[in-house]
């Protein structure tokens, strides 16, 4: 069997003609990379949208916008206080990254049409598949920890000393069912997430390459084009962002379900609280998309010059 293209469809023609393949272990180890490095860049927005999600109304709300909760957060923990949590993300961003391209490129073989091109509705459903094996496989365990340790942070007395004893101590009181909690929802929201960038990215390819598939990306189109690819995802699926989040926190026991969460969040809070954190988010996203989908190009095109594949 053929090995898959890469997503912008690699830089130089291959035999017979047709674009250069990429295989399965370049686009693992390449969003690999590209995860690492995003996420070091990106996390302090990642920090301010989770703790603006997990103030609630009724408690009354400590922060009154992004720039309060910044000022508040450095007055408090200092400038290393807005990555508090970086570690749980960067030890899960490198293998989600490396399980969602490689997830994706495998899916698309199988996607692609007679001529080697893979559509735009193809192109979500395989991203719908790279979102999902994510999120069981790496993101709710990830994301369970670092809603943790963020929340914990902002309580009056933090017991996590750093991230292993966070996980230990997660693990030790409510056993490894503790960093798989709000699972349905992570599923959703990344399913939903990944769906949206592919499709986005695969439809703004497919309308710049037209029908040379050839014709290299440059970097800053390929940023561009992540950033919208990025943005359509925030605005698509936030409240199940929002509902993820308030799953994982350290009040997680008063939801009965991810649709509990649901109904309470709109019962107390009002629809508006299903889009909280959507500016930082906004801001997050766009940039993470943008840098994610760039580096893993750019990996991929270095890794084709010193990994020769079949």
């Amino acid at each position: 069997m053929s090995a898959p293209r890469t997503l912008a469809a690699a830089a130089a023609p291959g035999a017979g003609g047709r674009a250069k393949l990429t295989h399965p272990g370049k686009a693992i180890l390449a969003g690999g990379i590209a995860g690492g490095i995003e996420i070091c860049i990106t996390f302090p927005t990642e920090y301010v949208k989770t703790q603006l999600q997990l103030d609630e109304k009724a408690n009354p709300p400590r922060y009154r916008s992004i720039g309060h909760c910044v000022k508040l957060t450095v007055q408090d923990h200092g400038v290393r206080g807005l990555y508090r949590g970086l570690s749980s993300l960067l030890y899960g961003s490198i293998p989600k990254s490396a399980v969602r391209f490689g997830v994706f490129e495998v899916l698309s073989n199988y996607a692609k049409d007679s001529s080697g091109k893979l559509d735009s509705k193809r192109s979500l459903i395989c991203g719908l598949g790279a979102g999902v094996a994510e999120a069981v496989a790496i993101v709710c365990p990830m994301e369970t920890i670092k809603v943790k340790f963020i929340h914990d942070q902002s309580s009056l007395n933090p017991k996590y000393r750093g991230f292993f004893h966070g996980v230990r101590e997660i693990v030790r009181e409510q056993g490894l069912r503790g960093t798989y909690q709000g699972l349905t929802a992570t599923v959703l929201k990344q399913g939903s997430n990944q769906a949206i960038r592919f499709f986005v990215m695969t439809s703004f390819r497919n309308w710049y390459l037209g029908d040379n598939t050839h014709r290299e990306m440059n970097p800053f189109v390929t940023a561009a084009f992540g950033a919208v690819a990025g943005a359509a995802s925030v605005f698509g699926n936030t409240p199940l962002d929002v509902i993820k989040t308030r799953m994982q926190g350290l009040e997680a026991h008063k939801y009965k379900s991810t649709l509990d969460c649901a109904y309470q969040i709109l019962k107390n809070e009002g629809p508006l609280a299903f889009y909280k954190g959507t500016v930082p988010r906004l801001g997050r996203v766009c940039l993470d998309v943008a840098i994610v989908f760039v580096i893993y190009e750019e990996v991929v095109k270095v890794l084709n010059r010193v990994w020769k594949t079949a």
